[in-house]
């Protein structure tokens, strides 16, 4: 039974390890911040209104907005990278097809821009 369990000791260091350096970061983080934030840290950022205030107050449905959109375009976006490094690996002719469809992603992509610009989503007045 001895030697079952020390092939688990490496997890068992690693564990123990990770608890350390965690709670030695959370402790530091403790000792080492700012307690007395500075009035522009308190001020409202983004989503324009104060970091600290009622939950229950109203606020513009356009950030979310905005929000909403750049995740989309974000996501959509971060499809690029794993289709440009896969497509060097394909033969000619997959090359070719494979580069079309990622034109006519990319022109799908913009038509979508445009018509949310038009539409006037991204405007913050």
């Amino acid at each position: 039974m001895n030697a079952f369990l020390l092939q688990y000791l490496p997890i068992v260091i690693f564990l123990g390890i990770a608890l350390v350096i965690g709670i030695g970061f959370l402790v530091a983080a403790a000792v080492i911040a700012p307690k007395a934030p500075d009035p522009e840290k308190l001020s409202a950022y983004e989503c324009g209104f104060n970091a600290f205030d009622d939950a229950r107050m109203k606020f513009d449905v356009r950030f979310y907005l905005v929000t909403l959109l750049f995740i989309v375009f974000d996501l959509e976006v971060s499809f690029l990278f794993p289709w440009a490094v896969t497509l060097m690996k394909l033969p000619h002719g997959g090359q070719v097809a494979v580069f079309g469809s990622m034109v006519l992603f990319l022109f799908d992509l913009t038509l979508g821009y445009i018509y949310v610009w038009k539409r006037g989503a991204l405007e913050w007045e």
